[in-house]
């Protein structure tokens, strides 16, 4: 247990929501950012927009996915430990269990707000511009859903493969996520402050204790005990 790791990333954490709490920072950053990309979103901009608008559809984001399943399948090749494939097995029903509750508790958090396009007046609407569905508001867009999942597969990462991949992955949350911010279906601290503060405050605990470990050992003694292939007793 990495107890000053986790006392480290868990004052970052409330280090950051207290920057939104108590300054006016994130509203400065919120509206200017908005109101730069939102000016390009006509169609005196047809590259750019249906570029946006592609990036914000269904299918982006199942591609976002196999670029993460990719970094996920190379951090699986460099491990040349017997029984590799149970522990990242392991490592991604771990990731996925954690996922999955942390959507469940934001999901149930007392504070939302709308996404900026649905907060202003006489703005521009990707919708309004392209032929094809594509994401451009949400009545709650706090916090950035994307950018938490992301920052989750980041610290499993930082926790079990590598230094590239966690770099990698670190690189991919902003790459993915500016997508929805340049649109105006999340604003910057939804992301930035929302999502990264509740990723500082609970993914240590998973990470730097036994817990996600626990989870993973848990997974490999299974399949030894029922002698499947591939785990170190067969190997």
């Amino acid at each position: 247990m990495n107890l000053k790791r986790i006392i480290y990333c868990n004052l970052a954490g409330l280090a950051l929501f207290a920057s939104w709490l108590l300054f006016s920072v994130w509203l400065v950053l919120d509206d200017n950012i908005f109101f730069f990309f939102n000016q390009f979103i006509t169609s005196e901009h047809p590259i750019w927009v249906n570029f946006l608008a592609a990036v914000n559809t269904r299918y982006f984001d199942a591609a976002s996915l196999g670029m993460l399943l990719a970094i996920f399948g190379w951090a699986i090749s460099l491990d040349t430990r017997p029984g590799r494939f149970w522990r990242w097995l392991g490592v991604g029903l771990t990731m996925l269990l954690v996922a999955g509750l942390l959507a469940v508790a934001t999901n149930k958090l007392p504070y939302g707000h709308p996404s900026p396009t649905l907060s202003f007046n006489h703005v521009n609407f990707l919708t309004d511009v392209v032929s094809f569905d594509t994401k451009d508001a949400d009545k709650n867009s706090f916090p950035g859903d994307h950018g938490l999942m992301l920052m989750v597969f980041t610290g499993f990462m930082l926790r079990f493969g590598d230094r590239r991949q966690a770099i990698l992955s670190a690189l991919m949350i902003a790459v993915l996520s500016a997508p929805r911010v340049m649109a105006g279906a999340h604003w910057l601290q939804d992301v930035y402050m929302g999502s990264l503060s509740i990723a500082l405050l609970v993914l240590p605990w998973v990470l730097c204790t036994p817990i996600a470990p626990r989870c993973v050992d848990a997974i490999e003694r299974m399949a030894e005990r029922f002698h499947l292939p591939g785990t170190r007793s067969m190997i």
